[in-house]
């Protein structure tokens, strides 16, 4: 398979392994990443994701044009035959982590914004090149672009299919951090590890209030934390983050 997907403790860590073709995404790999992110969802024992490429040249190239593009032409009206992911459909509270290890361009950067955090190797170039083909982006990136940087440095990026390397990601907000190439998988693992750290039930209910909120007014978003806060307190892992708090020690949650 071209994604592949390992466990190690808490974390899952998903590889686009596709090097000899920049990573790039077919509709059978397409499938495969709605199984292993469902896999994630559901597995109990795992709390973060880390999304990376195979290889030091690319996080990924996006959608393999011959192979994604006729399918997608096909069947884009037909939206139930289009396995769901991150990007579009599938609804996940779980923290994702990119690793952006390479450049990511058109759909690759699309998996990137897909992820909650994003970390760069220093020299990746990414952009939504898609107009350049006469399309647009597909996977969520004239949605989730505006949402991350300012309207008018979006608007250029869509409009023009402009290319940016790390640093200036880094500067208008695209990406958390940028490290050497070397460090862009200790960097993610060691932020993953951190965030295993929190109480996940907590960590999943800020991502969804955050991401719920979004379009939601302040008076809805505001219902919306007094809910989940509601929804925390009948939790085991508040009792035991509590516990451990008044014992200062540190807390042993089991996201129950």
């Amino acid at each position: 398979m071209t994604i592949d997907y390992k466990k190690e403790g808490r974390i899952a860590i998903f590889t686009i392994n596709r090097p000899e073709a920049r990573n790039s995404i077919g509709v059978a790999d397409l499938r495969r990443l709605h199984e292993v992110m469902v896999d994630f969802r559901d597995d109990p024992d795992l709390w973060v994701g880390i999304i990376t490429g195979a290889g030091e040249k690319a996080f990924s190239s996006g959608a393999d044009i011959n192979d994604m593009l006729p399918f997608d032409q096909k069947n884009r009206s037909k939206p139930e035959l289009t396995p769901s992911t991150p990007m579009r459909g599938l609804e996940l509270w779980k923290p994702l982590i990119a690793a952006m290890n390479g450049s990511a361009y058109g759909g690759g950067l699309e998996i990137a914004l897909s992820c909650d955090i994003r970390i760069a190797a220093d020299g990746a170039k990414m952009g939504l090149t898609e107009v350049n083909l006469g399309l647009i982006s597909g996977w969520g990136g004239t949605q989730r672009l505006p949402r991350i940087v300012p309207l008018p440095i979006a608007a250029e990026m869509l409009f023009t299919g402009k290319v940016i390397d790390a640093q200036e990601a880094y500067r208008i907000g695209l990406v958390n951090k940028v490290v050497p190439p070397e460090q862009v998988m200790p960097t993610a693992m060691e932020l993953a590890e951190t965030i295993c750290k929190a109480g996940p039930l907590a960590v999943r209910a800020v991502k969804e209030a955050m991401m719920k909120g979004i379009n939601l007014s302040l008076t809805e978003g505001l219902q919306l934390e007094d809910a989940l806060v509601i929804s925390l307190f009948k939790t085991e892992d508040f009792n035991e983050g509590l516990k451990a708090f008044n014992e200062k020690r540190a807390p042993d949650y089991k996201a129950k």
